[in-house]
């Protein structure tokens, strides 16, 4: 993975409304996604019973839109994605 003009450094959030029954897809599709998330911060909300999850990424935008789509398909999760300017 070298850098190049087609990279964007890029901030996805994600909101698991019901953790239990999405984490292990939701893994599976970070975990291949792996090359592109440069960190991960994950954070319960036991109060309003569901997970917060921010990822730094660095990737093509058609790698981060390939991840962030499928990580919208799934029932319960909300994800959005910000790009930086350059």
């Amino acid at each position: 993975m070298g850098v190049t003009a087609d990279r964007r450094i890029g901030i996805v959030s994600i909101i698991v409304y019901e953790p239990d029954s999405a984490y292990q897809e939701l893994n599976r599709i970070l975990h291949e996604f792996g090359e592109i998330i440069i960190g991960r911060l994950g954070l319960p909300y036991r109060e309003r019973g569901l997970s917060i999850i921010a990822l730094i990424v660095d990737g093509t935008t058609d790698e981060i839109g390939a991840m962030t789509g499928r990580i919208g398909q799934l029932a319960s999760v909300t994800v959005k994605t910000s790009f930086a300017k350059s």
